[in-house]
């Protein structure tokens, strides 16, 4: 799993996105670009994704679900 997936397993939930080995990679992607982070920069990411969810954690949930879905 990526590295930052286990610190936000409740985020996916009120998403509603069930992570699996399959689509865990697909799942990084998004949450990548809805960050506006390159690819396979993990820590960034994570930097980013903390302070969105800090800031509106309700509003990160609404865009990973449209994203996602």
């Amino acid at each position: 799993m990526t590295c930052y997936f286990r610190h936000i397993q409740n985020i996916f939930g009120k998403a509603g996105i069930t992570v699996t080995e399959r689509n865990k990679r697909e799942i990084d992607r998004v949450i990548h670009r809805i960050v506006g982070v390159e690819y396979k920069n993990c820590s960034a990411v994570w930097r980013e994704v903390k302070k969105r969810i800090a800031e509106d954690e309700d509003g990160f949930i609404s865009e990973l679900k449209k994203a996602w879905g």
